[in-house]
């Protein structure tokens, strides 16, 4: 499903936080919502799911305006991984990814062995599946990450929001989250701080500062120097390889080593 955002804008405590954000995701992409802290990134993606109202402007999914969804048919059309959902009920790793299949059932419905099916699928699919019968409050950040992923996932919408969803994780559990969200299919917004998740993994980039939209388009177009300058306040040297650019982030002003190559980057 095609997810449109029309000069939207958000107010927090009597001040605009979010100001005039166009911006228009194509059925099945995955697109990043790349800023610095402050920026917005959270507040527009909250518009989408309806946590937030837009003080102006409106958000469409396959033309529709979400205002206008009923909550189970929005539950049953956006799926939200939250950077750091609450964890700390009382419920197995299993109990929790099931929770995922409450919009797909009748009020006080029972979960089915098709629900079972799905729910295994997705902690196979997030490495969790040995996990099962844990309390969620005994695992790790990253542990607990992954099982609110595996939540979405077993939610099966056509639209998924990611917020932070790398935060807690380690490097390879970074990789291993994107490259499952890669092959889903469905419609992926994703709010992101490491730039080179997001030109590895991302179809489109939008970049947020102040509120605003600043830029759109694919990584090799969008994410420059000049613009990585402005908007982060970092120097960077933009390096190649068959994914995409690779960065090397350095602060205002420091000296650059006498050599970079592309084994001296932490991806």
């Amino acid at each position: 499903m095609r997810v449109d955002f029309d000069d939207v804008t958000v107010a927090l405590g009597g001040s605009d936080v979010v100001r005039g954000a166009s911006a228009s995701v194509e059925a099945g992409a995955i697109v990043g919502l790349v800023g610095p802290n402050g920026s917005g990134k959270s507040s527009l993606l909250r518009t989408l799911y309806r946590a937030a109202a837009p003080r102006r402007g409106v958000v469409r999914v396959d033309g529709r305006d979400v205002r206008g969804l009923g909550g189970r048919e929005l539950a049953r059309t956006v799926a939200v991984m939250l950077q750091d959902a609450p964890t700390d009920f009382d419920l197995s790793v299993e109990e929790t990814v099931l929770l995922g299949r409450a919009p797909h059932h009748a009020s006080f419905g029972r979960d089915t062995s098709e629900d079972l099916r799905i729910v295994d699928e997705a902690m196979a699919r997030t490495g969790i599946r040995e996990l099962a019968d844990r309390m969620v409050t005994t695992l790790s950040g990253g542990q607990r990450q992954r099982v609110m992923l595996a939540r979405a996932l077993a939610q099966q919408t056509p639209v998924l929001v990611l917020d932070e969803p790398s935060n807690h994780l380690d490097i390879s559990h970074q990789h291993d989250l994107m490259s499952t969200v890669r092959g889903l299919g469905c419609t992926v917004i994703a709010a992101l701080h490491d730039l080179n998740l997001a030109a590895q993994y991302c179809d489109g980039i939008v970049v947020l500062a102040g509120g605003e939209v600043v830029a759109a388009g694919t990584a090799d177009r969008v994410l420059t120097p000049a613009l990585i300058r402005s908007v982060f306040g970092v120097d960077v040297r933009v390096l190649r390889d068959d994914d995409g650019p690779v960065f090397a982030f350095r602060r205002l002003g420091a000296s650059a080593p006498d050599t970079l190559t592309e084994s001296s980057v932490i991806r």
